[in-house]
């Protein structure tokens, strides 16, 4: 997250550097704030949030676009429980509804079961979990 834009400037940032129109772009971006737990937060800067709080901004910044793939290392690991649940949650309903590809690495197997694969990285060699 850039330090000097609010946590809805910096989910927005993507939309307005494709040239959405600012208004749209924001709109899109209280939205996602919302759902991920930070509807009362969107004039608040990085530095004040949370590491949590910057966790979610920043998976909702990811997720704006509405990408065709995303890259998640441990998405949910500075969030507790609760967080981490609704964060995941919207990143399974992205895939589901815009069938986005997600690759995601994390050591929760709570995670990972979760998920339509599952590789395992052991003694350098990538393998298919059984």
């Amino acid at each position: 997250l850039l330090p000097e834009f609010t946590a809805e400037e910096n989910v927005a940032m993507p939309l307005l550097i494709r040239r959405e129109s600012k208004p749209e772009a924001l709109g899109k971006a209280r939205d996602l704030l919302g759902r991920v737990g930070l509807g009362e937060r969107l004039t608040h800067k990085p530095g004040e949030l949370s590491g949590g709080e910057r966790q979610r901004a920043a998976v909702a910044r990811a997720l704006i676009t509405r990408p065709q793939l995303v890259l998640a290392d441990e998405p949910t690991g500075n969030l507790d429980a609760g967080n981490g649940e609704h964060v995941l949650n919207l990143m399974l309903e992205l895939n589901e509804e815009l069938h986005t590809s997600l690759v995601i690495v994390t050591h929760d197997h709570s995670i990972a079961k979760r998920m339509d694969r599952i590789l395992v990285l052991e003694d350098g060699v990538l393998k298919e979990s059984a």
